[in-house]
């Protein structure tokens, strides 16, 4: 039985091979197979069917209407990486790395999550399975599949189809489905052993594979463990020089040239060199002090050294803190799954697996840099309700720590603004504990004399997450012992009797080493998040023939699904009052439950008719149930052509409607803090100043103030970057509909070559997503709806007494639409040299046409924003030259990259800058420059990576053998261009600064 259920077929597997955009390396000689035509005397098996991704429907012939992408076991081995992700995103030009090592840095949740996304619409639009099946998410930021909880010893291949499944699989296939599909056959042990390393330092890798298949019980039952260890050392910003380069670029829209920051200011970047280039922050570990444009003398320690010279002089004094960023934050991944089949009798069979994993990732940070005007939110612990913001506040003029140099500079208003880094108080780390299980049981059978199969599972998953978070301030207690006092005997202490008596201590913020361990331990904060997603599951179906047509059966499924989520996110105690300079991380509670019915139809429509060798259509239609108030029932559905002309040429189409209903923490999530870049709308702001939004920026009480005071004041934007997201329970489900098209080439007259070329329409309408920073401001001042409090988005905007913008809330909304459009093109040769071996030739090709977002705005205009060929390329390939000659294999990959220009936003403001100009230069004005610079830093050029590995098997005895083997990726060491918007001056997709890698392994079979 268990043979009869999930022995693949030869000839089935060459045949959907033609159709995908991948061929199995190691299945040659299978497609040469069914490539032949069978003589008088031969026999010719009836084909077996299997069951494809896109459906559970198994097949037997060109039927496979929908693009579909292999990678197999030999391929992902010869990267020599041992992150599944990063293999993928490699190798697979659709997919893209939504979180990853290089990328996760400043994540409050996420760092050490290694997840993938088709075609750039998100994580929540792709939909991770485990051998077809759902698992359990690993973050509570949405349904996030973490890859390096997957044993890699364990995967036999890994299937990609990128176009909507939602009929098939439910919610979240909008763009498609990731199927790691795990080892079924393996019969005897293997034990794998690999390191590898930057060849320039860093990044250096370890892992372990440690795997056993067995039949037992006179082949009734198979039984199949693994067990995998990962450990990515990390890279630090020493290890790369570039890193080191400090940069701080902008464009001056007055001399119309790129210009860096120096000491001496912005500098036009044609008139310096690169040593003049300067960006240094004034969190000192001994302070700054009086630094504000009403002090003339301003006050900095140079160790315990009180200096008077720091006006002007940030750029000479200052340190980088980009010192402290972790360009590869390391990880430590462990997992293992154990898998059973058995026959309890010749007609039902009993499977089971189990999986677990344990993933902890450790990321060093910069000790806290503070400041007095720095805000926190504070919330009422037992109802979570705001109680609005808390700063440290300026240093009393009386504070005994105060120098008296310092007490003479005659400081503005009495005040003492204070800029310090915490180094005493110690680097803040984020210490990621994570903890997978999941697991299914079912039997599987035949009914009907054998001629339907049917198969009922039940499913359990459980994430926990432990995150701690070490040597933030609290802000509530540093306030306190701000304020404080020195009594006749010389003690100073905190003012507040209240926090004396929880055993405040004063603190002293002037010269390094000043701050001492007991005043450290008073404004110490090591909040803990504590997370736990479960998931419950169980499904059951029926697949078989209905009927017989005159070109053949139609197949048929039927089933039924049921699936319950929950999360619950715990905070520590210090989170939940907030006033501290984490994160706000709110404590909640959400759970869904989804009833599901499923139906799909393969229908073969003309057979060896003129022009139509076949013709088949696939039907699907899913109905599910959501416990959402605005969600409900939902239908997703599917029609699938596939035409298949004559021998060798072929025709696919398909469409579907997709519709996915939000997360729980879409719609359930309280204010829950984040950091974003970005720019204050009403920078530069003066009584005069015309720019977009100004007019409604000078309504604001505190500009206007400031204005008022000042006839000749000009607003430098100082923000702090904080930008709470939010759920919102008004949440629909969002509607997907996917068209595609293409045409699949296996000539005859050249054998072995498969060529597949796929158009792809992708449109999301009513996206859950929310509006960005930028968009947020202009809806706000810049926009038909009225400023003020009537103006929901003004209301999401919070100024400080200083007119800074402190607080953007983002809120998730039903958007107008997603686009994602393109093509694929996947092309496979495969060449006998005799007794020289055989040569596999692989290229997979993505160009992306367009990929936007567009919202309704409130005044009832429409904001798109084009993300295509901005920060990312349009065009991304991966070639593949593979050479194999009895037990030696070598490979030889490329990965390249297209041009793309880094800013969408900056080429923008750029434009404008230049409409000005020559508006001046028209109007004869003396400000006209006459030979404007081009933007730099925007314009990037194509990108090639090459690797190359070695793979030998050496035969020790009849039942055991040795493989060793090798490599090196990005043999030219091609780090890319410099690209100061990315982490450490280095474009991610390029490696982020990896550069050459080296590795080498061992494996041992038995």
């Amino acid at each position: 039985m268990r043979n009869l259920l999930t022995k693949p077929c030869a000839i089935a597997l060459a045949v959907a091979s033609g159709f995908s955009q991948h061929a199995f390396a190691d299945e040659a000689e299978i497609a040469r197979t069914a490539n032949t035509t069978p003589t008088a005397n031969e026999q010719t098996e009836e084909p077996e069917k299997i069951v494809v991704t896109g459906s559970r429907i198994k097949r037997d012939s060109f039927s496979i209407s929908t693009p579909l992408v292999t990678m197999d076991r030999d391929a992902i081995s010869d990267t020599g990486l041992s992150n599944l992700s990063d293999i993928l995103v490699d190798n697979m030009p659709a997919l893209s790395e939504s979180i990853g090592n290089t990328t996760s840095q400043s994540s409050v949740s996420t760092t050490g999550l290694s997840t993938v996304e088709l075609r750039n619409l998100g994580p929540n639009r792709t939909l991770t399975l485990i051998d077809g099946r759902r698992v359990v998410s690993n973050s509570y930021s949405g349904n996030y599949v973490s890859l390096n909880t997957i044993p890699s010893g364990m995967v036999e291949r890994v299937e990609i189809i990128s176009g909507g499944a939602s009929a098939t699989y439910g919610a979240d296939a909008v763009a498609g489905v990731v199927n790691i599909i795990t080892q079924s056959k393996k019969e005897g042990f293997d034990f794998k052993a690999k390191t590898g390393e930057s060849t320039e330092g860093g990044s250096k890798e370890f892992s372990l594979d440690l795997n056993y298949g067995t039949s037992f019980d006179d082949g009734r039952g198979y039984a199949y463990f693994s067990s995998n260890w990962d450990r990515d050392f990390g890279m630090t910003f020493y290890d790369r020089k570039r890193a080191q380069i400090e940069d701080s670029y902008d464009y001056d829209k007055d001399r119309m040239c790129n210009v860096m920051q120096t000491a001496d200011g912005d500098q036009c970047m044609r008139d310096i060199t690169q040593a003049d280039w300067v960006s240094k922050s004034d969190g000192l570990p001994g302070g700054v002090f009086l630094e504000n444009g009403k002090n003339d003398t301003q006050f900095w320690y140079d160790g315990q050294t009180l200096r008077d010279d720091w006006k002007g002089n940030e750029e000479i004094y200052g340190i980088n803190s980009n010192q402290y960023v972790m360009l590869d934050v390391p990880s430590d991944n462990f997992s293992t799954a154990v898998k059973i089949d058995y026959d309890l009798t010749d007609n039902v069979m009993f499977y089971a697996q189990v999986q677990y994993s344990e993933s902890d990732s450790f990321n060093h940070k910069s000790p806290e840099d503070e400041y007095e005007g720095a805000t926190a939110p504070q919330f009422d612990p037992a109802t979570g309700e705001p109680l609005g913001l808390v700063k440290p506040g300026y240093i009393p003029i009386d504070n005994p720590y105060v120098p008296q140099e310092i007490l003479d500079a005659n400081p503005y208003k009495d005040r003492i603004y204070w800029d310090r880094r915490f180094h005493e108080v110690g680097n803040i780390t984020t210490d990621n504990s994570r903890k997978t299980i999941r697991s299914w049981a079912g039997l599987q059978g035949t009914l009907f004399n054998d001629e339907w199969d049917w198969d009922f599972s039940v499913s359990y998953g459980r994430f926990k997450q432990h995150q701690v978070r070490s040597n933030e301030l609290n802000t509530v207690r540093l306030n306190q012992a701000l304020q404080a006092e020195e009594l006749a005997d010389g003690t100073i202490q905190c003012i507040d009797e209240a926090a004396r008596a929880e055993g405040c201590v004063a603190i002293n913020l002037f010269g390094e080493g000043s701050i001492t361990e007991e005043m450290a331990a008073w404004i110490r904060s090591n909040p803990i998040i504590d997370t736990e997603i479960k998931q419950y599951g169980a499904v059951g179906y029926i697949t078989g023939d209905l009927f017989e047509l005159p070109a053949g059966p139609v197949a048929a499924v039927f089933g039924g699904e049921y699936r319950k989520d929950s999360q619950d996110l715990k905070t520590s105690d210090d989170i939940k009052a907030g006033g501290i300079t984490f994160n706000y991380v709110p404590t909640f509670y959400g759970e869904v439950d989804v009833y599901e019915a499923f139906a799909e139809l393969a229908l073969p429509l003309l057979r060896d008719a003129t022009f139509a060798k076949s013709l088949d259509t696939d039907l699907s239609l899913r109905v599910a149930n959501y416990s959402m108030n605005n969600v409900g029932t939902v239908a997703s559905y599917k029609l699938g052509v596939m035409w298949e002309i004559t021998n060798g040429y072929a025709f696919r189409a398909n469409y579907a409607r997709a519709q996915r209903a939000p997360t729980i923490t879409e719609l359930l999530s309280p204010p829950r803090g984040d950091y974003d870049s970005y720019d204050d709308i009403c920078d530069g702001l003066t009584a005069t100043s015309t720019d977009a939004g100004h007019d409604n920026c000078r309504k604001e009480p505190t500009l206007a103030a400031l204005i008022a005071e000042d006839p000749n004041f000009e607003f430098d934007d100082d923000n702090n970057r904080y930008s709470p997201g939010v759920g919102n329970k008004e949440l629909k489900e969002e509607t997907a509909d996917t068209y595609t098209f293409g045409v699949s080439i296996a000539p005859q007259f050249i054998p072995d070559f498969n060529l597949a070329i796929d158009f792809y329409d992708i449109s999301v309408s009513d996206a859950i997503s929310e509006l960005s920073n930028d968009n947020i401001q202009r809806e706000c001042y810049d926009s038909g709806t009225q400023w003020g409090e009537n103006n929901s988005f003004c209301n999401d905007i919070t100024r400080n007494d200083e007119g800074n913008i402190i607080e953007i809330v983002q809120r998730k909304y039903n958007l107008d639409e997603l686009t994602a459009r393109g093509y694929d093109v996947s092309a496979q040769y495969e060449y006998d040299l005799q007794s020289l071996g055989q040569l596999a030739f692989k290229l997979d090709y993505n160009h992306v046409i367009e990929n936007s977002q567009t919202y309704q705005s409130p005044d009832g205009g429409k904001v798109t924003t084009h993300y295509a060929g901005y920060g990312e390329s349009k065009d991304k390939a991966s070639m593949s030259l593979t050479w194999r000659k009895d037990e030696l294999r070598i490979r030889w990959r490329t990965k390249y990259l297209g041009s793309f220009k880094a800013s969408q936003s900056r080429e923008e403001e750029y434009l404008g800058y230049l409409a000005d100009n020559d508006e001046r230069c028209a109007e004869g004005s003396d400000e006209c420059v006459t030979n404007p610079e081009k933007l730099a830093f925007q314009d990037y050029g194509s990108y090639l990576r090459h690797d190359l590995s070695v793979s030998y098997k050496l035969e020790l005895s009849n039942k055991s053998d040795l493989r060793l083997f090798g490599g090196v990726n990005n043999l030219f060491d091609n780090k890319g261009d410099f690209y100061p918007s990315g982490r450490g001056n280095y474009y991610s997709k390029y490696g982020g600064g990896k550069g050459r890698y080296a590795y080498i392994g061992v494996s041992y079979s038995f």
